[in-house]
């Protein structure tokens, strides 16, 4: 898996093909967009599936295994509630959302290669969240059989912060969504 990971979001992210091509080399995208119709969410994952090919990124559907194998992503990003056990046939990567350690050993279990905990600070994402910390974190990171990536409120100021948690990566909208 990359350093770094960008999610999308309908609000926050309105053109995310455009941020797509600003990312750094070998980054990965998790296409959400859930609000979308499903012919739209289909167009949207198509577009942006062949826009990471194009520029060397992974890229992970989340929550439809099915789509992902229809627009030729890399794999899946299970939400914290929907992690599933096994390796879809065709799809090379598995991440799933935790939110604290039952969440990543479940994950684990399920067979994800990687684990987006969250939200590591406050976040625009969700407001009503208690964030977990640098410390939390990094005490989850160091139980953690998988690599650990931080997710909620990761801005360029707390990256070092982060990478010294000894996550695998960060992950990100709003930090990744500005030109």
């Amino acid at each position: 898996m990359p350093p770094l990971i960008l999610l999308t979001d309908e609000t926050r992210l309105p053109d995310p093909v455009s941020a797509i091509a600003r990312l750094p080399k070998r980054a990965a995208v998790i296409v959400r967009h859930y609000g979308l119709p499903p012919h739209a969410r289909r167009a949207l994952a198509r577009d942006i599936a062949a826009a990471c090919r194009r520029l060397g990124h992974i890229c992970l559907i989340a929550n439809d295994a099915a789509l992902a194998r229809a627009v030729r992503a890399d794999g899946v990003h299970w939400p914290e509630h929907a992690a599933r056990r096994g390796r879809p046939q065709g799809l090379r990567f598995i991440t799933a959302a935790a939110h604290d350690e039952t969440a990543i050993r479940r994950a684990q279990t399920a067979g994800a290669d990687a684990v987006l905990v969250s939200p590591v600070f406050e976040t625009a994402s969700h407001p009503d969240a208690t964030p977990l910390g640098v410390l939390r974190l990094a005490a989850l990171v160091r139980g953690a059989a998988v690599p650990v990536y931080a997710l909620g409120g990761v801005t360029q100021a707390n990256a070092r912060r982060l990478r010294a948690a000894g996550v695998a990566g960060l992950a990100a909208i709003g930090a990744l969504a500005a030109g």
